[in-house]
């Protein structure tokens, strides 16, 4: 039996994932690494013998050495409610369009499987935030998230009416479509679009970012990574509806209170390329950078860097 163990997660509703999944899964049982697959996908894999199918469930990834990810943010996102209770590190590799939260693009997938293979790369943490729902002083729910937690109106006809607090003090009435509470990693997903900052990943914050808020103070607000955010859905409002990375979801009525403080978890996300991130913003944004010039060199300074996917200025 081998000491080392993959679990391998893909977006089996497309063929290129589906492909993809069956190269890593033969290249890693070539290398002697136990592979696991989980219930519903690994039939579709079509690797039978090649990989332990495990139940959907954070089990799966218990005591394994890496979770590889085939597919886009969202597939990602669903694999870390597997991996974070187990701290498993997830390494995404993208088959979809952005892909900001995957580490490696569908034309390096061998390097990177061998990459995992040689144990040649880095891990880091990033924050979370959990999220508790209470109605009359009961808790009625409890979740989590990478990206985001939203408060979204479930009537489209209708505007929310909501009371923003911020470490326990009220700050503002917006009525308004909703309010996105943001970490820095989600800082461009839904925060982005809905024209919040973007925050570089090493920055600790929470983001609070109105979505279309008739009110005069609707700006989009950082605050401290100890504070605690709440949300109070008014009695008069109609009812509402959190969503969680866009995936979990609980029904918010009148009267809901959301209180959003940072993560006990983090995720982890395994790196192969100390990429800054303004590079990263370059390349998945396609930003202009036509006549960066850079920090005029002195004698014995290496030469800069080209940016990613551009030709050297």
């Amino acid at each position: 039996m081998s000491d080392r163990t993959v679990l391998v997660v893909a977006h089996t509703g497309r063929a290129e994932a589906v492909r993809s999944a069956q190269l890593v899964i033969g290249r890693l049982a070539e290398a002697g690494i136990a592979v696991r697959a989980l219930e519903g996908e690994a039939e579709d894999l079509g690797c039978p013998g090649m990989v332990e199918v495990w139940p959907r469930t954070p089990a799966a990834a218990q005591g394994v050495e890496v979770v590889i990810v085939l597919g886009g943010d969202g597939t990602l996102l669903r694999s870390a409610d597997l991996a974070r209770p187990a701290g498993a590190p997830l390494l995404g590799v993208n088959l979809g369009h952005v892909g900001f939260l995957a580490e490696a693009e569908r034309e390096d997938l061998a390097t990177t499987v061998d990459r995992v293979i040689e144990r040649r790369y880095d891990v880091e943490e990033r924050m979370t935030i959990d999220v508790v729902v209470r109605r009359n002083g009961s808790v009625t729910g409890t979740t989590w998230a990478l990206n985001e937690a939203t408060v979204e109106k479930a009537e489209r006809q209708r505007m929310l009416e909501l009371v923003v607090e911020i470490d326990g003090r009220p700050l503002s009435h917006w009525g308004c479509d909703g309010v996105v509470m943001a970490t820095p990693t989600g800082s461009t997903a839904y925060a982005f679009s809905a024209g919040g900052p973007v925050v570089w990943p090493e920055v600790e914050a929470m983001l609070v970012v109105p979505i279309s808020a008739h009110a005069l103070f609707a700006r989009p607000l950082m605050v401290s990574p100890r504070s605690a955010v709440a949300i109070e859905v008014q009695p008069d409002t109609p009812g509402a509806v959190l969503w969680c990375d866009g995936a979990r979801t609980l029904d918010l009525p009148p009267g809901a209170r959301v209180e959003v403080r940072r993560g006990e978890r983090p995720v982890r996300l395994a790196r192969l390329h100390l990429t800054p991130f303004t590079d990263r913003l370059v390349t998945k944004f396609g930003l202009p950078v036509a006549g960066w010039r850079g920090r005029p060199r002195t004698s014995g300074q290496p030469a800069r860097r080209p940016v990613p996917g551009r030709e050297a200025l």
